[in-house]
């Protein structure tokens, strides 16, 4: 949150000085912005602070709600989606606390998209659609019931509206069209008598710090993981909830589907009435293959796990494809232990049809899957050969996305350009909407731009991507954002022990580290200690194939609590998360003149043996460093193997390991030097 005021605070501060452009209350929240996230507020944001804000001051001091407290930008919990402004009150009467979520939008024009009715251009000239503003509030808002114990306490507690205080009606018209909720309410600027009367129904003149202080201190729940979508597959509104070009993909997607489907029974009213049910929209024939482009933590297997959930509700199977044996494993056993009493065969089976790799399509008859969904699409090879392909068909350089491509009736792929950690790995957005336009597909491509990783901290994903040069190299020194937690640690064994204090608290944690050390098959019942350092030791995760008591298999090695006990390598930990991030930095990365540079004879990969450039080894190691240093929900804790590289860590890194006494109890290592997230405080403090 910028800044917490009264609305008559916030009144004294609408009124620009003579010969000033900008309000008192614009330059107070560009500072406010400076000093919070670390960076110069963009156009867009101070027009809005200075045009929009005062329309909604105005209002309430019209109607006497001078004791309301607004709150301007307001971070929805574990994500980079913020709220325009929360105001908050007190309900007439009886004096419950209240609140009023306010999406402002300065446009003056909109029009729908005609294929997708949340999908609307508002003018910015960017040529990009965004989500209808009612649909954007109302996510909004159920996202913030479904993280905030206190608004659920009442169903009327948080209302929510998108105001268009710049747009009259005639001029949006077509916004009208999507139905209202409790949780999205549309105000133009013919509307503002009418939002008035609402700010009256909703509060009473008394004080809302009360309010305000109870949602600003309010437990946050901990942020659903993408296994949780699984093991909800089939509970309604069990799913997460999807937010801005999240929500607006999914909807493109699933609108594509019914239009497209076979009309049966199951497939109307899922996403349209009965009005508009599959059939009545002219089918192209040209097929629609759907990518999905994001970082880490961008929701990519968010949606891919929610497609194939409500799909599933309605009794249509949708296969989720993907290159990790890690993510396909933890999904089929998530299923198979789901299996109620007699039925554990026939879940397994479903199990191994629903959830899939890659390389299991190359014999697939064309369009034999009705929507295949291809997670993890980075991951991509440039053909299905492998080292169990019959000798005559190894020959065979048909692309592993033609395969999918022609194999499903509608291909999904959601992607990471900077994820690829193989050489022969080859799914970038560029190269599959080429290959899909060579076969005659038409292609959609979506950019998810929010983050749902690192406390929704977008300043830390940029961080790593300048660390690790991704796509050129500028390290810069790390600032404190509030939202994720970054340290040093002094040694492994440090960083081992404040992983374990985590997990003894109750939080997921796990170490990881680049593949510079030997992965040895276990020495009968026990796991060999292959990573060395110094005098510290630890193992890897199991080997696949191999069990060893005590210990998880590879594949459950992120989601099993067990898993705490070993060090996992990028294979084991990519498209998972968990709240607390160990990572080892090995020799194979090393900070000389001034930035990282890749040492390839200290990597252990068996995957750079033989003929593989220089340039591949270079991206598949700083790719695997990527995905290592963005596994953190809370916060990350680094250590590098390498001096010099330690050394420059500890100057990029203002925060460190240190033992301190909590409320007299015993010392313990916490993290000193960069402040904790106040969710996070509470969690485990």
């Amino acid at each position: 949150m910028l800044l917490q005021m009264s609305a008559a605070e916030l009144g004294r501060l609408v009124t620009a000085p003579a010969g000033s452009a900008r309000l008192p209350l614009t330059e107070k929240l560009i500072e406010a912005h400076a000093d919070i996230k670390g960076k110069a507020a963009d156009r867009s944001n101070i027009d809005s602070w200075n045009n929009s804000i005062p329309v909604v001051v105005r209002a309430l001091l019209d109607c006497g709600l001078d004791e309301v407290e607004v709150q301007i930008e307001v971070d929805l919990p574990h994500t980079n989606s913020a709220v325009d402004l929360v105001l908050c009150g007190r309900q007439p009467g009886t004096g419950s606390d209240m609140y009023l979520a306010v999406e402002l939008k300065q446009v003056r024009h909109a029009t729908v998209d005609p294929r997708c009715p949340i999908a609307v251009d508002l003018g910015f000239g960017d040529g990009k659609n965004k989500l209808h503003p009612v649909r954007q509030i109302q996510r909004y808002c159920e996202y913030m019931v479904r993280y905030l114990p206190h608004l659920r306490v009442d169903d009327d507690r948080l209302t929510g509206v998108a105001l268009l205080h710049n747009a009259r009606d005639a001029d949006v018209e077509a916004l009208f069209d999507l139905p209202e909720s409790r949780h999205g309410f549309l105000y133009t600027l013919d509307d503002l008598d009418r939002f008035r009367r609402a700010l009256t129904a909703r509060f009473s003149p008394a004080s809302g710090k009360r309010a305000a202080t109870a949602l600003e201190e309010d437990r946050r729940d901990p942020l659903l993981k993408v296994t949780d979508v699984a093991r909800q597959r089939s509970v309604t509104g069990g799913g997460l909830t999807l937010l801005d070009e999240q929500y607006l993909a999914f909807d493109l997607i699933t609108r594509h589907l019914e239009k497209t489907a076979p009309k049966t029974g199951f497939d109307v009213g899922l996403f349209y009435g009965s009005d508009t049910a599959p059939g009545t929209a002219a089918r192209s024939d040209r097929k629609r293959v759907f990518i999905l482009r994001g970082g880490p933590g961008s929701g990519k297997s968010a949606v891919a796990l929610e497609l194939q959930r409500a799909l599933g509700l309605e009794r249509r199977e949708a296969v989720l494809a993907s290159g990790s044996h890690a993510y396909t494993e933890t999904l089929r056993e998530i299923m198979i232990s789901t299996a109620r009493q007699g039925r554990l065969a026939a879940r397994r089976r479903a199990a191994g049809r629903l959830y899939q790799y890659f390389n299991s399509f190359a014999d697939a008859g064309e369009d034999s899957v009705d929507v295949l969904i291809c997670d993890e699409a980075h991951r991509m090879r440039r053909n299905s050969t492998d080292r169990w392909t019959p000798k005559d068909l190894r020959d065979d350089e048909r692309p592993q996305a033609a395969e999918l491509i022609r194999a499903a009736r509608v291909p999904i792929f959601l992607l990471d350009d900077h994820q690829s950690i193989r050489p022969d790995e080859v799914g970038t957005a560029d190269y599959l909407r080429q290959l899909a336009e060579d076969s005659g597909c038409l292609v959609e491509v979506t950019d998810l731009e929010g983050t749902f990783r690192a406390g929704g901290s977008k300043r830390y994903q940029q961080w790593v991507q300048q660390l690790l040069g991704l796509p050129t190299p500028d390290p810069v020194a790390w600032q404190p954002d509030g939202r994720m937690t970054l340290a040093v640690a002094d040694s492994p064994a440090q960083l081992q022990q404040f992983i374990r204090e985590r997990g003894f608290e109750g939080a997921t944690a796990r170490i990881t580290a680049g593949f510079c050390w030997p992965w040895s098959k276990p020495d009968g019942d026990r796991l060999v200690d292959d990573v060395v350092i110094g005098e510290w030791r630890m193992p890897w995760n199991v080997k696949p194939q191999h069990s060893v008591p005590d210990a998880p298999r590879s594949d459950l090695w992120s989601t099993d609590p067990h898993g705490i006990g070993q060090i996992g390598c990028v294979y084991t930990a990519q498209t998972f998360e968990y709240d607390w991030n160990g990572v080892i930095i090995g020799p194979d990365l090393v900070f000389r003149d001034g930035r990282f540079t890749v040492e390839r004879s200290a990597s252990h990969d068996p995957a750079f043996r033989g003929p593989v450039s220089d340039d591949d080894v270079d991206r598949c190691v700083r790719n695997a460093y990527h995905v290592l240093l963005t596994r953190g929900v809370v916060g990350t804790v680094v250590y590098a193997v390498d001096p010099a590289t330690q050394t420059e860590l500890r100057r990029l890194i203002p925060g460190s390991i240190g033992m301190q006494n909590h409320d007299g109890s015993r010392p313990r290592l916490t993290v000193e030097g960069a402040h904790l997230p106040p969710a996070y405080r509470r969690r485990h403090g």
